[in-house]
């Protein structure tokens, strides 16, 4: 009785042992994977912005983004990163009060990438019915023509 015993105590630690081994090698059969880093500075003078936001969202082969993403805030020295990205293509859209939001995609194919993004100011904008701009040397615009009727019945 006692041999029955052994052996199903050592038959039970082989299965265990045989799943473990496979779920290692499923593991490696998900990709490499990347360290990513992060640099957000101001475009005007090079200078680290706080607390902004790095969103991340996978990217189909046609080009739509997946479902998923991840959110990232970088610290006081603009710097923010994430070890393990999946190889592939990664959309990286980039979020600060105060500037224009940033994004683009990005082909993940490295052990280790740095990502220096510049974000730029919000630019005056112009409306084609005039312009309310209080700046003297803005362009001035015409407002559009006034729609004509047409004599034909609805």
């Amino acid at each position: 009785m006692r041999k029955f015993l052994v052996a199903g105590v050592v038959a039970g630690i082989v299965v265990v042992l045989g799943m473990a081994a496979g779920a290692a090698v499923q593991q490696d059969d998900e990709g490499p994977t990347s360290v990513l880093s992060f640099l957000v500075v101001k475009d005007e003078n090079g200078k680290p912005v706080r607390s902004a936001s790095v969103i991340m969202h996978p990217v189909g082969g046609n080009g739509k983004q997946g479902k998923g993403g991840m959110e990232l805030k970088t610290n006081a020295e603009g710097k923010t990163g994430f070890d393990g990205i999946p190889y592939g293509k990664l959309r990286v859209q980039v979020l600060a009060p105060g500037y224009q939001t940033y994004g683009e995609d990005f082909d993940i194919n490295q052990a280790k990438m740095d990502f220096t993004i510049k974000l730029k100011r919000p630019q005056s904008q112009y409306s084609i019915y005039g312009n309310d701009s209080k700046d003297p040397n803005a362009p001035k615009q015409d407002a559009p023509p006034p729609d004509k009727k047409s004599d034909k019945p609805n």
